[in-house]
């Protein structure tokens, strides 16, 4: 890349890229490209990046330890929490980081991606490695999926409100927007990620396989939702990489750039960098001879002018019947690996299509092409393949055809999700009970063949989600044996799931296993102690049994664990209303109220405490504030006339 000869049009469309020139020795007297200063700074950067990341789990694990702010930290400071506030209107600690993170753009730029992202810093240290073995990654440059960020982006941070507010009132009147509300702190830190099985694929596929495939930002370029935000925002920043006359046209900067931005041809048209790519690694500042480059403010990329009389013409790997081919290709893969035995995320089936496009471009230029090559191996020569070109082949083909099978089996598992709706649709319609079950065998069938190999069907794994939906069928049947053993296998395949629990414990004591259910139960929330819902229902089921001591000390342990539990205070005082122990239920009752003072339930609660000690005017006030907060409750109204009359008849009595 660095030869002062030029390339022929049919060396272009072989290797897809161009010759810079060079500065004489007597300007780089080295005769090469040198080092890049801030590479080491970013590097320092996105290291502190991680370090907070880390101590921020590890200040989450040592407070769920050893009861440090009530097992709580604050909700995970990462741009994927936002999409809660896109589908329930939950403002949180991400919600906040990146709403300010995009304002930044407009004014620094893409800065973001190179200097915050930790996958940005997964990538380079990947870069790294292959560079040290030799490996130089080549960017991958097409047309089309350079929008797929964008459509990824607004399908987590757009559709969903959208559907809300636009969709629903049409075809699910009941979806209601729930207004906004705030969740800045978390008992459950982990809640939104993925365990170890994904997150480690996920590291390998959107780390070292995207950019040995598609470039040293493979992964942003083609699967980040966040950069499909970010890259329309910098071209109204006014922060950029400007010029000075000073530059020369080495290609110094473009040599280093790993964001496929060819700077030194942008710099020389516009005066500056406008490629929405740039993540203003300073790597080409850095590198720059003559000094002639800089970070700068003004003009944006929206209102540039053209310098010279040509615009720089942009190169591109594939042809346009290729583009269109291969954006079919990545939207199959994308749908066939997606969500694929309930453990491939968005953005991984993002990673996996990309990687899986490449290698049918790849498959289709060795089948189509004379020669071929890919990094330092030659795959076919003069028509002729070679071995690394049959085993890149037979590896491609393996690769598709495990990608068309997790198709296959997704298709099945969505087969089983409309025969579902339809057995729905048919018990709740005036229709044939045999037509039900039909369609409730048809719904069992497709999600037994989904399944794993081990459990009936043609998958390669076992799926928890597919479970649960035959747990739902078998509950609706009546089979509740059946029901228990496919929850089992879900929970046991999955990560603890406070849901799960409560079911598994009811279904088992719908069984009439009242001890075995409570046995389980108390398990669990040992293992599991914030598992407040959990608590709620054992603490019921002991007082129902008669068991009224043991549960008001299992409230109490659960308000020692999370000093904040509204759950289980307010369960803890409707039990000590019932011994009639109104002084205890009033301190719970007044600890409860000022962590949650909007609560209707818990202020009539109050009401009834104070009643009970005889304190009315206190009721009055309590009922009076609960009735405020919920008007339309005919319950609370009754009890606020109630007190009111035992008010005025304490007040007419004679002392």
């Amino acid at each position: 890349m660095a030869s002062g000869t030029p390339c022929t049009a049919s060396d272009l469309d072989q290797r897809g890229t161009i010759s810079l020139p060079v500065l004489s020795r007597e300007h780089n007297p080295r005769g090469t490209v040198r080092r890049s200063r801030s590479g080491r700074r970013r590097a320092i950067v996105l290291a502190t990046v991680q370090l907070l990341i880390i101590g921020h789990i590890v200040l989450w694990l040592l407070s769920r330890k050893y009861g440090w702010f009530g097992g709580r930290t604050i909700t995970p400071v990462e741009p994927s929490e936002s999409m809660e506030f896109a589908k329930d209107g939950v403002v949180n600690a991400g919600l906040i980081f990146f709403a300010l993170t995009l304002v930044s753009t407009l004014i620094m730029g893409r800065w973001f991606c190179g200097w915050a992202c930790h996958v940005v810093l997964l990538q380079d240290l990947c870069s790294w490695i292959m560079k040290k073995m030799g490996v130089r990654p080549k960017p991958f440059r097409s047309r089309l999926l350079i929008y797929v960020p964008l459509l990824l982006a607004l399908y987590m941070f757009v559709w969903p409100a959208f559907y809300r507010l636009a969709v629903a009132p049409w075809v699910q009147p009941d979806l209601k927007w729930p207004g906004v509300s705030t969740h800045f702190t978390t008992a459950d830190f982990w809640q939104s990620f993925a365990g170890p099985l994904v997150a480690i694929p996920f590291l390998l596929i959107c780390g070292f396989a995207a950019v040995y495939f598609l470039g040293s930002k493979g992964f942003c370029t083609y699967g980040c939702p966040y950069g499909g935000f970010f890259a329309p925002l910098d071209e109204f920043a006014v922060g950029r990489i400007r010029v000075t006359d000073a530059c020369e046209q080495c290609g110094h900067c473009t040599a280093v750039c790993t964001s496929n931005v060819r700077v030194h041809e942008e710099v020389r048209a516009y005066g500056m960098v406008v490629d929405p790519g740039c993540m203003k690694c300073l790597d080409c500042v850095s590198v720059c001879p003559n000094d002639a480059l800089y970070f700068g403010f003004g003009r944006p990329a929206q209102l540039k002018k053209l310098r010279v009389k040509k615009t720089p013409r942009r190169i591109y790997d594939l042809t346009w019947p290729e583009e269109i081919g291969l954006a079919i290709v990545f939207l199959l893969s994308f749908l066939s690996v997606r969500g694929v035995y309930a453990l491939v995320p968005m953005l991984m089936a993002a990673g996996v299509a990309g990687v899986v496009t490449f290698g049918a471009w790849k498959l289709w230029r060795l089948i189509r092409d004379a020669n071929v090559r890919f990094h330092q191996f030659q795959l076919k020569y003069h028509g002729r393949l070679k071995l690394p070109g049959v085993v890149f082949g037979g590896l491609v083909v393996i690769v598709l055809a495990l990608t068309a099978h997790s198709g296959l089996v997704n298709a099945l598992e969505g087969g089983g999700v409309l025969a579902e709706r339809r057995a729905a649709r048919l018990v709740s319609a005036p229709a044939q009970p045999a037509d039900a079950d039909k369609a409730v065998a048809r719904a069992m069938g497709f999600f037994r063949l989904a399944s794993g190999i081990g459990d009936g069907g043609i998958g390669l794994a076992g799926n928890p989600r597919i479970d649960l939906r035959l747990v739902r069928l078998h509950w609706h049947r009546g089979d509740l044996g059946e029901a228990e053993r496919y929850l089992a296998r879900a929970i046991k395949r999955s990560r603890p799931n406070q849901v799960r629990s409560r079911d598994l414990a009811r279904i088992v004591r719908a069984q009439g296993r009242e001890a075995e259910a409570l046995a389980y139960a108390e398990g669990v929330l040992a293992e599991h102690p914030d598992f407040a819902q959990l608590r709620d229902d054992v603490a019921l089921w002991l007082a129902e049994t008669g068991q009224l001591e043991a549960a008001i000390q299992l409230c109490r342990r659960g308000v020692e664990h999370d000093p904040q539990s509204v759950v289980s205070m307010y369960r803890l005082s409707l039990l000590l209303l019932h011994v009639d122990r109104a002084d205890e239920a009033v301190d719970v009752l007044k600890r409860l109220t000022a962590v949650d003072p909007e609560n209707p339930a818990a202020l009539s609660a109050l009401a009834y405490a104070w009643e009970e000690l005889g304190q009315i005017d206190d009721a009055l006030a309590a009922m009076t504030r609960a009735v405020i907060l919920a008007p339309d409750d005919p319950q609370l109204n009754a009890q606020v006339a109630a007190l009111q009359e035992k008010l005025k008849w304490s007040e007419e009595v004679p002392e």
